[in-house]
């Protein structure tokens, strides 16, 4: 009996402690989710995800577009290329283009370039011959007005009617010689206007091989200067490595930065780019150097908007310059931006989390076991700012604690409240 009693005692002991335990736990649970309203400087980013490029690059190209658009060449493939982020000298081979099609393209050339020769031969006979006939016809009109005129001479002693046909024949044999010189003439002006035009043909023909030949020779691409070479992006925004193809409109295939100066372009989503303008400040991490913090600038803002591939998303490009320079940077390196939009010097702040909503009234639990109405102001993406209701180092719970449905809410009065809404306001 008295061993029963005893477990009896041992087990309620236990219950009374782990009771005991729990609610001190409780207590120090309820205790860890109130936090303090803070007082100081408070900074509204707009943090974005963005890629290193250079200020300043050089670029390189492909064979001459002019020369390439001649000899109807309107693509090209890159048959190879040196690895990404090479650096290399001046001069150095940097990559070789496929020249089939341009070797097609000009054994077409030079079989119309035979067609031209022969049409121009052809041609220079033909207007030989033209003008031989002619001249040969001149010399007979002038052999026989000369006749024309021995008969004429000679009817001095023939009757008046002989003699007026002798002056008719020669009248006519003059009219006869004088159309056929300027007949001369015009066959002469057609025959060298049709000469300088298969000229011209056969001209137009030989430089165009002779171009197609030459631009063979830049198929093998070298670097302007030295630098790191960063392959050129696609519309889509993949890289142009080997089987990758160039257009005689847009022929660059590599580019050469200036590692010296760095800009990241990032874009902003439509909710947040009327906050960003130009000129604020930037802090800038790199994820390939998480110790490493830059500081930077906005230089630009895109008026309009655009999807990125992939989502329904419509954002804005925004070009942020690097006010560090450091070597140890590469294009295309990704960068995390935190833009400073607005910074409030003075504000009281506390978190997001510790905010109630009940209709239009916004209030927070105190551990004063009320319901205290507030107003708010700006925010980011932790924080909000208080214009009224609270004072420094009030202490408020960030999860609602057990029967707070039970609390009183205790409102800012009307006239105060519209005076702290005008503040708001004016912010």
């Amino acid at each position: 009996m008295k061993k029963k009693i005893t477990w009896g005692v041992i087990v309620l002991l236990v219950i009374i402690i782990w009771g005991l335990y729990l609610g001190r736990d409780k207590e120090n649970t309820r205790a860890n989710l109130l936090t303090s309203v803070q007082k100081g400087e408070f900074v509204i980013p707009v943090t974005t995800t963005g890629e290193l490029e250079a200020k300043n690059s050089e670029k390189i190209y492909g064979p001459n577009s002019i020369k390439l658009r001649s000899a109807a060449v309107w693509q090209l493939k890159i048959e190879h290329i040196i690895p990404d982020g090479t650096v290399v000298d001046s001069g150095e081979y940097v990559a070789r283009l496929d020249a089939s099609e341009l070797g097609n393209k000009i054994k077409e050339q030079e079989i119309d370039l035979e067609k031209q020769r022969s049409q121009y031969i052809k041609t220079q006979l033909d207007t030989t011959l033209n003008l031989r006939t002619a001249r040969n016809d001149l010399i007979n009109l002038e052999f026989e007005l000369e006749q024309k005129n021995i008969v004429v001479n000679q009817s001095i002693y023939e009757p008046p009617a002989t003699q007026r046909q002798a002056k008719i024949d020669l009248d006519k044999a003059k009219r006869a010689y004088s159309q056929a010189v300027k007949n001369y003439k015009i066959k002469f002006s057609k025959a060298k206007a049709e000469m300088a035009d298969v000229a011209a043909s056969l001209k137009k023909s030989e430089n165009v091989v002779e171009n197609s030949k030459s631009l063979a020779n830049e198929f093998n691409i070298v670097a302007p200067q030295a630098g790191m070479v960063i392959y050129q992006r696609s519309w889509d925004g993949s890289k142009k490595g080997i089987g990758a193809t160039i257009s005689t409109w847009d022929n660059v295939i590599a580019t050469l930065p200036d590692l010296t100066k760095m800009l990241t372009k990032t874009y902003v989503n439509e909710i947040d780019i009327s906050k960003v303008k130009k000129g604020q400040k930037v802090n800038i991490g790199i994820d390939a150097f998480p110790d490493k913090k830059l500081s930077g600038s906005v230089t630009s803002v895109a008026n309009v908007g655009e999807e990125l591939s992939g989502t329904d998303t419509k954002v804005f490009e925004v070009m942020i310059e690097i006010n560090e320079s450091d070597t140890t940077l590469r294009p295309a390196m990704t960068t995390k931006n935190e833009i400073i939009t607005a910074i409030i010097p003075d504000a009281l702040y506390i978190p997001l989390d510790a905010l109630n909503f009940q209709d239009s009234t916004v209030f927070v639990y105190t551990n004063k076991k009320k319901k205290q109405e507030i107003v708010t102001g700006k925010s980011n993406d932790d924080y909000i700012t208080v214009i009224g209701g609270l004072k420094e180092n009030d202490k408020v719970y960030l999860l609602a604690p057990e029967n707070a449905e039970k609390w009183k809410l205790n409102r800012i009065p009307t006239e105060k409240k519209k005076r702290l809404e005008t503040k708001k306001a004016k912010e």
